[in-house]
């Protein structure tokens, strides 16, 4: 195209060559025509040249590009070659394996057979043999396989009863001297006063004619107490005393100085009574608030809530089995603390737990359910940390203990309340209870007698060697245990030994 346009140009430049030679031979000399047809010249030849190396230069990058071309197309050749190879080999491999998959299936079908005519010579067998076994043994299928779980269960049962007994031995060593040690030096470093009180209370009078004086004409200053104490009062043959009987330890608290205030004052008529029993009341509520301060400040936790506060101090009126629940949730405070730093866990939350494990006996003729769960209901409603609310319901097991410091805190309560004199029961209670145990034993398949001794601490049972053996009795020890703890409350612990003897007896003739 380039070689077109120089010979184009060159064409136009030789026409105008001509022209302006024709117009400078008619306009000028004949010399400036000749200079000028030299320079046409000069353009041309020029012009040639121009060409000449432009058709080179084309002609060579048209080889290049042939030559690159044909590369190109080598390369693809190759390329394709080799591909085709590939996929020949491909396909010749993939015949191969159809080939091997094919034998291997006729192989399989073939083993397939076999087993299956195997498998049912062997039904055929078993059916024989299960027939021959049961015209021998005079026995069902059924039987046989009842009797083999029964011969299995009663091996594996004795095999784990000696497994148990020899992990609570290796136990045994080393938990009973551990929890002795941490429950001696924290009974040790702690001491508290024992303090039982009952269901009644006396207020000694100066003179038995007083007691005509309380009871007022016709009875109208008794019942006026009465009715506004919620007690009863008990005016009997009992010398210059009269007794104060209720189950709620706050009105008989309010009872007792109310009436002791009219005794000593002398004047006894309703509106007296009405006005005295009001001063009671307000002096038994600041009794309450001082003692939860009090409680507090020896427990190091001031910041609580006043009606926590307020619960803690009502139990200073409140008792079971005769201790007073005030000082035993202070105490259980400060075992728990003790107990945790030893076991280094979280002393402050197991103090607080000790102090308010029992927060829901303050409310428990109010509030229907176990006293547990109202306390960590309380603690919750006012702000107590839901670690310390699980330790206060998980105390007596109505909840799964979520921590360590729950543990601790049901091991210092059962302290407090087991330690000597810490607690008391009536001698009606302390028969049923021993005729209770009695009877949860006996109650047991193989058991020949059951003796509570001890005071209720313990309770030897004697059983029939013909129906248990020595790895039975070690289940039924632990069954009755766990009975008791689910049938009875009672404080501290209960120990079940169970007595197996055998006796060999022969005459000599």
């Amino acid at each position: 195209m380039e070689i077109i346009l120089l010979i184009a140009l060159a064409l136009i430049a030789l026409a105008l060559g001509v022209r302006l030679g024709f117009y400078l031979k008619t306009r000028a000399d004949a010399r400036a025509v000749t200079n000028a047809q030299q320079q046409v010249a000069v353009i041309i030849t020029e012009a040639k040249d121009s060409a000449r190396e432009i058709e080179i230069e084309a002609k060579d990058k048209a080889l290049v590009i042939r030559n690159e071309a044909e590369a190109e197309m080598n390369r693809r050749r190759r390329e394709l070659s080799r591909l085709e190879e590939r996929t020949q080999r491909r396909l010749d491999q993939l015949e191969e394996r159809s080939e091997n998959l094919e034998n291997r299936e006729h192989r399989i079908n073939q083993r397939q057979s076999s087993i299956d005519k195997r498998f049912a010579e062997l039904q055929k067998a078993e059916s024989e043999y299960e027939a021959t076994l049961e015209r021998i043994s005079s026995m069902t299928r059924e039987e046989a396989k009842s009797e083999m779980l029964r011969r299995v269960e009663q091996t594996e049962r004795t095999e784990m009863a000696r497994v148990v007994r020899q992990i609570e031995a290796e136990l045994a060593e080393t938990a009973d001297q551990r929890a002795r040690e941490l429950v001696t030096l924290s009974i040790e470093r702690l001491a508290s006063d024992i303090v039982a009180e009952s269901t009644v209370a006396s207020i000694p009078l100066p003179a038995d004619d007083m007691k005509g004086r309380i009871i007022g004409r016709q009875g109208r200053n008794i019942r006026a107490i009465e009715s506004a104490t919620g007690v009863d009062l008990v005016v009997d043959d009992t010398p210059e005393a009269i007794i104060i009987s209720s189950h709620d330890p706050v009105r008989r608290e309010v009872a007792r100085i109310a009436l002791s205030k009219l005794v000593q004052d002398g004047r006894i008529h309703p509106a007296r009574i009405e006005k005295e029993v009001e001063k009671a009341q307000e002096e038994v509520d600041r009794a309450i608030r001082e003692a939860g301060d009090e409680a507090a400040f020896q427990t190091g936790f001031q910041g609580l809530h006043p009606e926590i506060l307020k619960l803690v101090g009502r139990l200073k009126f409140r008792t079971s089995y005769g201790q007073n629940q005030y000082y035993h949730a202070i105490e259980t405070s400060h075992l728990a603390g003790l107990l945790a730093t030893e076991l280094h866990g979280d002393v402050r939350a197991a103090k607080m737990g000790g102090l308010l494990h029992d927060l829901g006996k303050a409310v428990s003729h109010e509030v229907e359910g176990p006293h547990a769960s109202v306390g960590a209901e309380i603690a919750r409603r006012y702000g107590v940390p839901e670690k310390v609310a699980n330790i206060i319901a998980a105390h007596h097991g109505e909840a799964e203990p979520q921590s360590l410091e729950a543990i601790i805190v049901g091991a210092a309560d059962a302290i407090s309340g087991a330690r000597p004199g810490a607690r008391r029961e009536s001698l009606e209670n302390y028969i049923k209870r021993l005729s209770a145990l009695e009877e949860i034993a006996n109650g047991f398949k193989g058991v020949q007698e059951a003796f509570a001794i001890q005071a209720g601490r313990e309770v030897r049972i004697i059983v029939r060697p013909d129906q248990l053996d020595d790895m039975s009795i070690i289940e039924l020890a632990r069954n009755i245990a766990h009975k008791v703890e689910d049938s009875l409350q009672y404080p501290g612990q209960i120990k079940v030994t169970v007595i197996r003897e055998t006796r060999a007896v022969e005459f000599a003739k």
